[in-house]
């Protein structure tokens, strides 16, 4: 599950570009990805139209979907939980208020082999997905670039995570 403020920028975007990877990685039929925002200011509200507009240039299939905020149960129910900035990630980690599911937690740019190495949690914010929000197209095509050169890793991991479990 990937998750933003309100489902409707990042975190979908997240969503599209690794359901297209793990498709592509034959392991489509085995994971399900979805996505959720720690803020219900964008309940029910469809995916941005800048955000699909970045998308459908790429040629991910955009689906219609409505934002909805992540709850408790989402994180028990999930195996790996990619936030999107440091202060998602501490929202998710509080909502858990179980140690072992709050280690599913995982920043998701943390998958992208360009990015900063961080090994403490207070350094989390130097792997924020940037919000593109009250930017232009160019924010949204940046947002979508630091997304796609993390797709591979989080595909990778989930690959071992399987094999690990066969």
């Amino acid at each position: 599950m990937t998750v933003c403020t309100g489902n409707i920028c990042r975190s979908p975007m997240a969503e599209v570009v690794l359901r297209d990877r793990l498709d592509a990685a034959g392991l489509g039929d085995q994971v399900v990805v979805d996505s959720t925002g720690v803020s219900d200011e964008e309940h029910g509200n469809p995916l941005d139209r800048r955000a699909r507009t970045a998308l459908a240039a790429r040629g991910y299939a955009v689906p219609d979907r409505a934002a909805r905020q992540v709850r408790a149960a989402d994180l028990r129910d999930r195996d790996l939980v990619l936030a999107m900035t440091a202060s998602h990630a501490r929202a998710l980690r509080r909502i858990a208020a179980d140690p072992d599911l709050a280690d599913r937690v995982v920043m998701y740019r943390s998958f992208d082999p360009a990015a900063p190495r961080v090994a403490d949690p207070r350094d989390e914010h130097l792997l924020d997905v940037d919000d593109p929000w009250y930017g232009g197209p160019e924010n949204f095509e940046h947002c979508l670039d630091e997304i796609e050169a993390a797709a591979d890793g989080v595909v990778a991991a989930v690959r071992a995570s399987l094999a690990a479990r066969a």
